[in-house]
């Protein structure tokens, strides 16, 4: 069929025209039968958005992606142009995509006319059968629409009341194909009316000309909650034409979150070469942006998108890289104390509501960052809280370290510390390493020992059984009773 050159030809091939609703139909249900993925690299929806969006299709709806921002609902609408055929024929050179055997413009009709089963044939590739539009308030009904372009018709010699003066818009040049508008509230309600007809009866009316030009269009709108009352809204008339309006949500499972940053960081084969990630840190990382999720500082109608644990992950290992380089380690691993370089990922993508203005946007990020490291650290150690601190070694687990502490003892991890210094600095305190291998059931690698040994320090301090001070490139841990009673008070020496 592909081959066809000419209408004849196409006509001899057997050649049946479909709508696309239709055409997304046929082959949805062809992959579903064949047990085939029909949305590729889309996680966390199998029970939930994806069904939706199937049954969608099956219904021959259009559709409503209606969620907070980095769920995904954009990605899901170019998966989309996968359920197009390959290749459908069209009128060379029209304007519209016309299909060949139901030509709707009248420059295609005119030319069939004239030429009959000579005229030519074009194949249209699914990947340009896809329209996408973001909406902005200075969007007008002339760029979806069309309206008459004065120009033409002064090149063409023809009076406004022949419609081929008339340039067509983003709509009709979509005709046969897949037409999104992202962030349909941002639509002036005015142009939102404009859609009313195409939605309904699928034609348009541009100006005074009497068209009814049957336009065959699959559309998807996506639209953000928090829109409906901060910049826009979706008028009332204009929801009840979308048939089907489907929900999105966040990863609901850290496991799901891991798979999602895990596809979506862009790391270099460098980067993956020199900085290794433990499974610890890849975990910490996701329950930053669960924290944000819950967190009382930042506003939950804005939402954290999934991008935040994306780039936190780059930065993370691009902060670990950076101290490799510095130090001339030919490999080395990442640590929590690397987690200061992630802290730009987290303060341009949370919206903040008037608790977390008076804190700053630094402030919640600390804030979120001790949160995590506290849940990863209850999760594998006892709760300091919970034992005697008597310091006793038989009642208290902690107690030799807290006893190191007790001495005047300082261990200062620096952020740019090398492998060799960041191990030594640890190694210095007493039953820290016998500590983590007792309490941690699993066989770990020594990399992993040094890694929540610092864990453990980090969790304690988070617990205020140490105190932690954040210096210029490093962190220093000591005893509580440094903090309470100034420095100057202690001798450490």
């Amino acid at each position: 069929m592909a081959q066809a050159k000419t209408l004849g030809e196409l006509k001899a091939s057997g050649y049946t025209p479909r709508t696309v609703k239709q055409e997304l139909r046929d082959n949805l249900i062809s992959r579903l039968k064949n047990k085939e993925t029909v949305f590729p690299g889309i996680i966390g929806f199998d029970d939930t958005v994806l069904p939706d969006i199937q049954r969608a299709i099956l219904s021959r709806h259009s559709i409503l992606l209606l969620g907070l921002r980095g769920q995904a609902k954009t990605r899901i609408a170019r998966l989309l142009v996968n359920l197009l055929d390959e290749y459908v024929p069209v009128v060379a050179g029209s304007e519209l995509n016309d299909d060949p055997l139901q030509p709707i413009s009248r420059s295609s009709a005119d030319l069939i006319k004239e030429m009959g089963d000579n005229t030519p044939i074009d194949w249209w590739h699914r990947e340009d059968r896809y329209v996408e539009k973001l909406a902005t308030p200075d969007v007008s009904v002339a760029d979806l629409i069309g309206d008459v372009d004065p120009i033409k018709a002064a090149t063409l010699k023809l009076t406004y009341a022949d419609e081929r003066v008339i340039h067509y818009g983003l709509v009709p040049r979509a005709h046969r194909a897949i037409f999104v508008i992202n962030e349909l509230p941002d639509l002036q309600a005015r142009i939102q009316v404009s859609l009313f007809n195409i939605l309904q009866e699928g034609d348009i009316q541009i100006r005074g000309f009497k068209l009814r030009l049957p336009l065959d269009i699959q559309f998807l709108f996506t639209a953000n909650p928090e829109d409906y009352t901060n910049r826009g809204s979706i008028i009332t008339p204009l929801k009840d034409r979308i048939e089907s309006q489907i929900l999105t949500h966040y990863p609901k499972t850290l496991e799901v979150a891991r798979a999602i940053t895990s596809q979506e960081a862009t790391l270099t084969d460098e980067q993956a070469n020199l900085v290794d990630v433990p499974e610890l840190l890849k975990v910490m990382l996701e329950q930053l942006s669960f924290a944000a999720r819950e967190s009382e500082y930042i506003d939950e109608k804005s939402g954290v998108s999934a991008r935040l644990s994306i780039t936190a992950l780059e930065n993370l290992v691009s902060t670990a890289e950076r101290r490799a380089l510095i130090n001339g380690d030919d490999h080395t691993v990442a640590r929590i104390t690397d987690f200061w370089g992630v802290v730009p990922a987290i303060t341009g993508k949370v919206e903040l509501v008037y608790e977390g203005e008076q804190e700053g946007a630094y402030g919640v990020a600390m804030k979120l960052l001790s949160k995590s490291i506290r849940t990863s650290f209850l999760a594998h150690f006892p709760d300091p809280s919970e034992v005697s601190a008597d310091g006793r070694s038989e009642s208290d687990p902690y107690g030799i370290i807290r006893a190191y502490f007790s001495g005047g003892n300082v261990v200062e991890l620096l952020n740019d510390g090398s492998n060799a210094e960041y191990r030594k600095a640890l190694d210095k305190v007493a039953g820290l390493r016998k500590f983590v291998e007792s309490h941690i059931e699993e066989n770990l690698t020594d990399t992993e020992i040094y890694l929540y040994m610092e864990l453990v320090l980090q969790g304690l301090a988070e617990m205020e059984v140490l105190n932690k001070e954040a210096l210029n490139n490093s962190l220093n841990f000591r005893d509580i009773l440094a903090d309470m009673f100034g420095n100057d008070d202690l001798d450490f020496r």
